[in-house]
């Protein structure tokens, strides 16, 4: 009896970590409601996992701008976090496109007016960076859901993948934002 006692313990703690895993909720329903009101918010999985801005370097760690009457609607979102309390460890996510000038679906891409970039600190050059341009494949789309001028909010979502030789590839899903400006 005493002989598998150990075998015993091993079984039941293993069923304990399974119903954690399984009370956790799956990641994107750790991330806040979408809303087109302005309330402020930017969040997405990123290569699975939630992602909010959090911190404060000086600036805010999350911004929309929104220019209609450059390169035929401007818009750049850009955010940024640090990881773990106390943190100097930055990552940095943004998206920016020209010809933006209503409600629908836009292409980002390496090249051309839409790009989607990605900073992390965590990792190594040149996979720390990706950079809209040379050496950097983008695939994605940026949906504007809502482009209401006189109330000042913008909201949409988008999704993207990131890779480049020699670098794990980043995939952002379930991306929305929503910000008065």
């Amino acid at each position: 009896m005493f002989r598998n006692l150990p075998l015993y313990l091993s079984l039941l703690l293993l069923m304990q970590c399974s119903k954690c895993k399984q009370d956790d909720p799956p990641p994107v329903n750790q991330l806040p409601p979408a809303t087109q009101t302005g309330a402020n918010t930017f969040d997405c999985l990123l290569n699975g996992q939630p992602y909010t801005p959090k911190g404060n370097n000086g600036t805010p760690n999350y911004a929309v701008i929104y220019d209609p009457g450059f390169q035929g609607g401007n818009l750049q979102v850009l955010t940024y976090r640090y990881l773990g309390s106390g943190s100097n460890t930055l990552q940095s996510l943004s998206i920016i496109g020209d010809s933006i000038s209503r409600v629908g679906t836009y292409r980002l891409t390496a090249t051309g007016g839409r790009k989607a970039f990605f900073l992390d600190e965590t990792r190594s050059f040149p996979c720390n960076q990706f950079a809209g341009g040379k050496g950097v494949y983008t695939n994605g789309t940026l949906t504007i859901t809502r482009l209401d001028r006189q109330t000042g909010i913008l909201s949409g979502t988008f999704e993207f993948t990131l890779a480049q030789p020699g670098c794990d590839t980043v995939k952002v899903t379930q991306g929305r934002f929503n910000k008065k400006l």
